[in-house]
């Protein structure tokens, strides 16, 4: 099993815009670093430049971010023991604060690209249900199903 992961974030301002210019210019040094990162399995990318954000139909100021990992571990390393973490500490400078949660993690089989509408229906569970086997986070994080009968049906192989 691996890792999926979304988080979102509602931008201050529109990405292109002088408050944002800092964010911008982190993305694709992070994004190397993200790709690089011992566990990493894949992204989803908004285009080719490593600047490019997601497009979608969820709103212009909503920056997605969905990636998968082979373990809670590699995520963590990646999200809290790289330079991930200062861009991180500055995330009130360019998004809003918000009360309801904005990541979300499940496990999917070893081999699926999950999609986004699947992604932001995990985020939509965890919000409307808290967490979960199917919809958790670091805090309240669940191990993967160890057998057939533990996965949900929609990840049966």
């Amino acid at each position: 099993m691996h890792l999926a992961q979304l988080n979102v974030a509602h931008l201050r301002a529109p990405i292109d815009s002088p408050e944002i210019a800092d964010f911008v210019a982190a993305l694709e040094p992070i994004n190397a670093i993200s790709d690089a990162a011992p566990g990493f399995v894949w992204r989803l990318k908004g285009g080719e430049s490593p600047t490019d954000t997601v497009q979608h139909d969820y709103g212009d100021l909503l920056l997605i971010n969905f990636s998968v990992w082979e373990s809670r571990e590699s995520l963590w390393n990646f999200v809290y023991r790289s330079p991930h973490l200062g861009i991180l500490r500055r995330r009130r400078e360019w998004f809003h604060r918000v009360a309801e949660p904005y990541s979300v993690m499940w496990w999917i089989p070893e081999g699926h690209t999950p999609s986004l509408a699947e992604a932001m229906e995990r985020l939509r569970t965890l919000r409307e249900e808290g967490p979960g086997p199917d919809a958790f986070t670091f805090t309240d994080f669940h191990e993967p199903p160890t057998t057939e009968a533990e996965r949900p049906a929609d990840q049966m192989a």
